[in-house]
């Protein structure tokens, strides 16, 4: 580009041709900048079920059960010491309100003008010319 705008240059003055105007021309862009926020809002949580926490306790002691101990009696103690843990661990679970907070990535949008190229109009030989270039 930097040849064709010396060529230009060239021909104006070589030639005798009147360089009437250099009009630079310019562009928006629009930059991003992360930042990062704690955002917060309250989250219902509903109230557990004990009987729910029993019924998954009790399946997976018994099963565990049967594995290690290799009969129905381990079965059934594995599905008893499971339904206490599994029902204790239901009646623990908070319920009500309960704030949860998280961190989300933002932008910040900023315009700001570059310049693009420029362009030099001349009359040659009574037609008028146009030379894009870049400084």
């Amino acid at each position: 580009m930097n040849k064709l705008f010396v060529a230009g240059i060239l021909i104006l003055f070589v030639t005798g041709a009147n360089a009437e105007t250099v009009t630079d021309h310019y562009k928006r862009i629009i930059e991003q900048k992360p930042y990062r926020v704690e955002v917060c809002k309250d989250v219902n949580i509903p109230e557990s079920n004990a009987g729910e926490g029993a019924l998954g306790g009790m399946i997976i002691g018994g099963v565990l059960g049967k594995v290690l101990g290799g009969d129905d009696k381990g079965a059934a103690a594995g599905a008893v010491i499971g339904g206490v843990i599994g029902a204790d661990k239901a009646q623990n679970k908070p319920s009500g309100i309960q704030r949860q907070c998280q961190i989300e990535t933002r932008y910040k949008e900023l315009q700001r003008e570059v310049y693009s190229h420029s362009v030099v109009t001349f009359m040659y030989n009574g037609k008028q010319q146009k030379l894009q270039f870049s400084k």
